[in-house]
């Protein structure tokens, strides 16, 4: 067998990540001589506990044909002594060193930007989250997510709806569909839309600690992150700290202040997350131009088709007004308003101005 496959034998027994992997190779220089050591040799390094646990699992394991069952099921892996692997992630503290890989992709020929968020999606920021994940997909970045219910779900269907690419970084086997809701979605991705990736082997089911390790990946994968809508303590906050850790840049949509799913990306901003209002401002950040992206800067004059924003677009015509007064001439209740003008500054139909005005 050959030094990668035993690379892979390793990702394969949960006694062993990166820290202990990178010690055992430090010690012995390859993983077949760590595979092979003596008892004793290996209780130096990882113990005796875990040697007893890992002289026990060689015992009903077969690199070979665990090997010949990723070939059966379609999924590939990187080691991170492979060219293909991704060399972002390849950056990071500690990073995975086997990643598996279903469906197919070029981690390294493109731009590869992270959006996340809360799994209780609002109405807000599944809008917010659809215009970011099309139009940044448009420009031809290859958006990562987390395959989750509600943000990360949203992002990765509109890189999809506008056939761009997207990566899905699972916190269980790249075999599971978790959760089951996503199937369809999970399907459409390792089809022909990117790939689903894992540091954990075939059948690893999901846990308490997988999640924030899948989180690390995301980040480490990620030129940026972008956190559309998040609780104070959000999981997708955790990605972007990873983010910020990984000297990523990290970007935050604004949100209604009366929503609680605003106050992880005002958290964010206020730890130097740089606010974003429109995708435009990410690509600019990100020195990325497009002839696709399409401009969603629109004058007063435009009807949207939405009664609430066609009535505030034509109390703002000739002249900025405060946010109170738009409440008593529309008839909108403040919180409403909150949220459809948050929406209609991220689409560009509106700005906010110093002082609580706003203007189109």
């Amino acid at each position: 067998m050959s030094e990668h496959e035993y690379w892979l034998g390793f990702s394969a027994f949960p006694g062993v990540g990166p820290l202990r992997f990178k010690k055992l190779l430090s010690e012995f220089k390859t993983a077949q001589k760590a595979w092979n050591a003596k008892e004793k040799d290996l209780k130096k390094i990882i113990g005796e506990a875990l040697t007893a646990k890992f002289f026990e699992f060689k015992q009903n394991f077969s690199i070979t044909l665990y090997a010949q069952e990723l070939k059966k099921r379609k999924v590939s892996f990187l080691t991170i002594k492979d060219k293909k692997y991704p060399k972002l992630l390849s950056q990071i503290p500690n990073p995975p060193f086997v990643l598996y890989v279903k469906g197919s992709i070029d981690f390294n020929s493109g731009n590869l930007f992270g959006i996340v968020g809360t799994r209780k999606i609002t109405n807000y920021g599944r809008e917010v989250t659809e215009i970011f994940s099309s139009e940044l997909s448009n420009a031809g970045l290859t958006i990562v997510s987390g395959l989750a219910l509600g943000v990360d779900a949203v992002a990765h269907k509109g890189a999809i709806d506008v056939k761009g690419k997207t990566i899905a970084v699972l916190g269980c086997g790249v075999d599971c569909v978790t959760p089951l809701e996503n199937e369809p979605l999970y399907n459409s991705i390792v089809k022909g839309f990117g790939c689903v990736v894992s540091e954990y082997p075939l059948g690893h089911p999901p846990t308490i600690g997988s999640f924030p390790s899948r989180n690390r990946i995301i980040a480490g994968l990620s030129m940026g992150v972008l956190v559309t809508e998040g609780a104070e303590d959000s999981g997708a906050l955790i990605t972007a700290d990873c983010a910020l850790k990984f000297k990523r840049k990290v970007f935050a949509v604004p949100g209604p202040i009366t929503s609680t799913l605003s106050k992880g990306p005002y958290k964010l901003i206020s730890k130097g997350a740089k606010l974003v209002t429109s995708p435009q401002d990410i690509l600019a950040e990100l020195k990325v131009q497009s002839s696709k992206v399409k401009t969603t800067t629109q004058n007063s004059k435009v009807k949207t088709g939405n009664k609430d924003e066609d009535l505030i677009l034509k109390l703002l015509e000739n002249e900025p007004l405060h946010f109170d007064e738009i409440v008593r001439k529309s008839g909108i209740s403040s919180s409403k308003l909150g949220s459809i003008l948050s929406l209609m500054e991220v689409k560009g139909l509106v700005k906010s101005m110093d002082g609580g005005y706003f203007s189109s």
